[in-house]
């Protein structure tokens, strides 16, 4: 029992300084997190200053989120403030995260008007790790490429070469582009597709040069020729077409051959594959050169009387 010395506050008192509940004083109390300085004559516990300087700190721990025991042993000395706050800042950070992809997944989910079935399959894709996404990448190239050797090697590198990464504040249109990459990654008409991609240009490459700038250079002379002829309207089948594929190709080139690699490689979904992986990596996609190399398809398809 405590007659004299420093100012002391019963529960209630302590209560009414702090704006604490009486029962969650009691409760630190009871636990032995804020032990009574005594008792008074009628048997009410006893607190000091020191105590009300521990509630404080009890408080602004709770309002930072801690959980009660990461409190209790912060009393208890166990663990410093620092360690215990560093700990939280990692959690929370996971949080925000985690919190910013389901943002941008409702977000999809809004655009896309989804339904129960495509919404739940969003979130699972959304919400794979780094890890768990680069396997999706990895085992569909593996299937494209298996047993076949890296002739193409721009070709290969191309496909093989860019990695899905979703960052962690994703925006909502990156993450609808990732969830369009995985499900046509495992399409399997998409993968049968790409492995006669990979075929074709694996035989047909060794015919050209192997210095990748010549298939660059070509391909952007298709987007320039036959891009132009296809938005001016210029008919496949026309002569002016055939003059084109003179200026394009030259005269002595082997337009059957070319023809047969053009057969699968004119398909928007390639194309599209780039394109998601430029989104996911939040880089601008390359404009389409899709329609220039059908329209290039169409005319020698003209041109040979096929």
């Amino acid at each position: 029992m405590i007659d004299d010395g420093p100012e002391t506050f019963t529960i209630g008192q302590l209560a009414r300084r702090t704006g604490m509940a009486v029962r969650t004083i009691r409760y630190w109390s009871d636990i032995g997190a804020l032990p009574p300085l005594g008792r008074s004559r009628g048997g009410y516990r006893l607190y000091d200053a020191g105590s009300v300087a521990r509630l404080e700190l009890v408080r602004t721990l709770r309002e930072l989120g801690l959980s009660l025991d990461d409190v209790r042993r912060v009393l208890a000395r166990e663990i410093t403030v620092a360690e215990v706050a560093a700990a939280h800042v990692a959690a929370l950070d996971a949080q925000i995260r985690a919190l910013r992809v389901s943002r941008a997944v409702l977000s999809t989910i809004a655009l896309r008007q989804s339904d129960h079935e495509e919404m739940t399959l969003m979130n699972t894709l959304a919400r794979l790790s780094a890890r768990e996404r680069k396997q999706i990448i990895d085992d569909f190239t593996d299937d494209v490429f298996a047993g076949l050797d890296d002739t193409n090697a721009h070709f290969h590198a191309r496909v093989r070469g860019v990695a899905a990464e979703l960052p962690d504040d994703p925006t909502p249109r990156q993450v609808d582009a990732w969830i369009e990459l995985a499900e046509l990654v495992e399409d399997d008409d998409f993968r049968a597709l790409v492995r006669r991609m990979a075929e074709t240009n694996s035989e047909g490459f060794r015919e050209r040069s192997r210095e990748p700038q010549a298939y660059l250079a070509f391909a952007k002379k298709v987007a320039l020729l036959a891009g132009g002829a296809q938005e001016r309207g210029i008919a496949p089948e026309s002569p002016e077409a055939g003059a084109l594929l003179s200026e394009l190709l030259g005269e002595g080139a082997d337009r059957a051959a070319l023809l047969d690699r053009l057969g699968v490689s004119p398909d928007l979904r390639v194309e599209r594959y780039f394109q998601l992986l430029a989104i996911v990596n939040g880089y601008e996609p390359s404009p389409s050169a899709a329609a220039a190399f059908q329209w290039l398809a169409a005319a020698l398809r003209a041109y040979l009387g096929g």
